[in-house]
């Protein structure tokens, strides 16, 4: 089956190249808020939108009077209107709210170069440790794993940490994985990170946890020199004690992000492939994270990453994915079948006031979820 994978590098550009990079994001930044204007004027008094062919001959034109529009890579140019034209589309289908205009000011800045020519040379393509990327041409990048299938596009990203990284979108074909016939129910908690229907549990590394009062100091530091620099009338962007202490909170930062997804990618992976049917409880996160008591804790285990790896991964392999409705399964007797509130009495025992069956309380609600999944 043929599917859309992602493969991320750190580049290592030369300050040339930097400065290049740097003018395409200005550039695609530029051309995207200069046509979201112009499709919210043309909305409102005409009551329609602009399409993307009308957007790209008027990019055409407006490239002739800006000569520097043509310093970068003309596909970043026109990645730009694309995804203006389909974050338009979307919002008119009510799945997403209007775009908004860019800023500089974001915390990820970024580019994306589509690859049109399918019949000549590629305009990216690998050799050892360099890779070419239109206009930017051979660049040093951490070579970590093979790119296999044909490259649809690429995307450069400058990190707040000051680290550069390209993602190419690779269309490949993915071979179904040997069938298991496993099935397994998945509780996901706070304490344990997931609890299979096995007996099997995944503990929850707290990642931020770890890192919280590093950061906490690191963030305490940078407010300190952000006061000084406000107080000697110093630009922020322009004081250096600001910008290197701004790095140091976006590395600590950074490094929870990457272990937390190290830890999904490698637990979903294995679920995966020792199992061709996974139930899961159909939570809903965002009501979840109401709760300001648990909230952060909520946010750090990241269920909806971990669902949405399963998913995919599930449709690439031929395994298969079900949700299930949450309510009652902690509550449940998998046993006799009795639901009550007062079954769980704690948050680690199951005891059941109707049968006396009594057993670990997550193993019980990922047995219940397993069964709901196989009806």
């Amino acid at each position: 089956m043929l599917v859309n994978k992602a493969y991320r590098f750190r580049l290592y550009p030369s300050k040339e190249q930097e400065v290049l990079i740097l003018k395409t994001i200005g550039c695609s930044r530029f051309v995207f808020n200069r046509f979201l204007s112009l499709w919210n004027e043309t909305y409102q008094s005409t009551g329609k939108g602009l399409s993307y062919s009308a957007c790209s001959a008027q990019l055409t034109k407006l490239k002739k009077e800006l000569d520097w529009l043509q310093e970068v890579d003309s596909h970043s140019l026109q990645s730009s209107l694309k995804h203006l034209a389909d974050s338009f589309d979307r919002f008119l289908k009510k799945q997403n709210k209007a775009p908004r205009f860019k800023s500089k000011k974001n915390k990820v800045q970024s580019y994306t170069t589509n690859i049109e020519k399918k019949n000549q040379l590629p305009e990216v393509s690998i050799l050892g440790n360099r890779m070419k990327l239109p206009k930017l041409g051979w660049v040093r990048f951490a070579n970590s794993h093979d790119v296999q299938g044909r490259i649809l596009n690429a995307t450069v990203r400058k990190n707040p940490s000051g680290k550069y990284f390209v993602s190419l979108l690779v269309e490949t074909d993915v071979q179904d994985l040997p069938k298991t016939d496993s099935t397994v129910g998945i509780d996901v908690g706070l304490k344990d990170f997931a609890i299979l229907s096995n007996g099997k549990v995944y503990k929850n590394p707290t990642f931020f946890r770890a890192l919280e009062e590093k950061l906490a100091k690191a963030q305490r530091v940078l407010s300190r020199r952000q006061r000084l620099a406000i107080q000697q009338k110093k630009l922020l962007s322009e004081a250096k004690n600001v910008q290197k202490q701004r790095m140091k909170v976006a590395c600590i930062h950074e490094q929870i992000a990457n272990a937390r997804t190290d830890y999904l990618q490698k637990i979903t992976t294995e679920i995966i492939k020792n199992h061709d049917v996974i139930g899961i409880e159909d939570l809903q996160v965002s009501n979840m994270l109401k709760n300001r008591t648990l909230s952060k804790a909520i946010s750090e285990a990241s269920w909806s990453e971990f669902r949405a790896m399963l998913e995919y991964k599930a449709k690439w392999y031929g395994k298969k994915v079900i949700a299930v409705d949450p309510r009652y399964t902690s509550q449940k007797c998998h046993s006799c079948g009795h639901t009550a509130k007062e079954n769980r009495q704690t948050q680690a025992i199951f005891t059941c006031i109707s049968c006396g069956h009594s057993e670990n309380a997550d193993i019980n609600a990922s047995r219940n979820i397993h069964d709901l999944a196989m009806v």
